[in-house]
């Protein structure tokens, strides 16, 4: 498993009856995780210290109960800076979980030795965007949600990247991609974080198990003519491991050589010592 255990600002704390509890910065949240399924000893004093708690409705969807939670405060890893908020369906604008990520794809950015170009897909607030920028690539982010692509910015700026070479686009990343390829660009490195399910800006519906694999089949064609690496994020539950390997395999692999190694993704949970999975990465290098 690829663990983010790098991190200082932010820790998963305990686990139990279905919830994790995690200190962002200061502050200590107690939020719904469906791996948990054990009921173990609430014993550590933070499960009494709570500053905000998503309650998981039986309907479906949840709210969140507030006891001392400002609407909005700020994490670091390592020179970056993240805003986070609570919103809806308990997230709070980042995933710590792809941090192990962000370091695999800054070393390869690093090391590169020469300008390296990444297209960051389904970009959410940044995350990777901040890392690869930081990292010293150009980047091109997409989303198809205005609010969230403004959020990104917002953590660009207090990453010190307001003046990095980054491009922010507002659109469907099928339909962007799509156009990419009659324009004729390239990049080297890909990243695609897709949802389970969403909409696009204008209705598109985008249902995973039956888009994933057309989509890696097109960002393929994307890939310079030495390209660095490509990555593909999965929450959903079906999408083991080798199931992210074989798509890799037989589009990316297939038309560029390289290999493929795909993985869970995990958190280190402080207080016993365990790791919390949190989804799966699929990651191709070309030089290897």
């Amino acid at each position: 498993m690829w663990t983010a255990d790098n991190w200082k600002d932010y820790e998963v704390i305990d686990t139990s009856c279905g919830e994790k509890l995690e200190r962002w910065g200061k502050y200590i949240l107690l939020r719904p995780d469906p791996q948990v399924l054990w009921n173990t000893p609430k014993k550590h004093p933070s499960w009494k210290r709570l500053n905000a708690h998503y309650h998981r409705s039986a309907k479906g969807g949840g709210s969140w109960e507030f006891f001392d939670l400002p609407e909005q405060w700020s994490i670091h890893y390592k020179k970056l800076t993240f805003h986070l908020k609570p919103f809806s369906f308990k997230h709070t604008g980042l995933f710590p979980e792809q941090a192990a990520n962000w370091d695999w794809f800054s070393n390869l950015i690093v090391n590169a030795d020469r300008p390296i170009k990444v297209l960051n897909l389904f970009a959410y607030t940044g995350g990777a965007t901040c890392a690869a920028a930081a990292a010293g690539a150009a980047v091109t982010h997409v989303d198809a949600s205005k609010g969230m692509v403004t959020w990104a910015k917002e953590n660009a700026s207090a990453s010190g990247l307001s003046e990095a070479p980054i491009r922010w686009i507002v659109d469907d990343c099928v339909k962007f991609v799509e156009r990419e390829i009659r324009r004729g660009n390239h990049y080297d490195g890909i990243i695609m974080d897709p949802p389970s399910y969403g909409r696009g800006p204008k209705g598109e519906i985008w249902k995973i198990e039956e888009k994933i694999h057309p989509f890696i089949s097109l960002c393929q064609q994307l890939l310079s003519d030495k390209p660095l690496f490509f990555l593909v994020n999965s929450y959903t539950t079906g999408l083991a491991p080798a199931v992210l390997t074989y798509m890799i395999q037989t589009e990316v692999v297939a038309h560029h050589g390289g290999s493929v190694m795909s993985d869970e993704v995990g958190l280190p949970v402080s207080s016993n010592g365990l790791i919390l999975p949190c989804g799966a990465a699929g990651r191709w290098e070309y030089g290897k």
